[in-house]
């Protein structure tokens, strides 16, 4: 093999890249990415989520449980209320690199005439 003798080269097993895969795949939605950046400020409400990502609660509801299954979001029941929270630091670290590189000039991108 080719980098066998590169001292410190190693590869991820197939099965965290294809759950690092997953976990990004569930990213690429803009409702999920305002759901994720709501539960960034805190724990809240579906209904809250709902206003914040300006969609219906079913609809977060349906992100959420996604969400939920990839580990990205965890929840807790409190009475007849159900409130979400980002399942660890990482994905806050991942969504703001993620949209600070949407904020920034693409490499050798022109800036449109003026």
């Amino acid at each position: 093999m080719v980098h066998q003798g590169i001292d410190g080269f190693d590869m991820p097993a197939g099965d965290t890249v294809r759950h690092a895969a997953d976990a990004l795949r569930m990213l690429a939605d803009p409702t999920r990415i305002n759901v994720l950046w709501a539960l960034m400020q805190g724990e809240t409400s579906v209904t809250c989520l709902a206003e914040l990502a300006g969609t219906s609660p079913t609809a977060v509801s349906q992100h959420l449980s996604k969400l939920r299954l990839a580990g990205l979001v965890t929840n807790r029941r409190e009475g007849a209320f159900v409130y979400y929270q980002l399942a660890d630091p990482h994905v806050a670290a991942l969504l703001r690199q993620a949209l600070y590189h949407a904020g920034q000039p693409q490499a050798g991108a022109t800036t449109p005439a003026r």
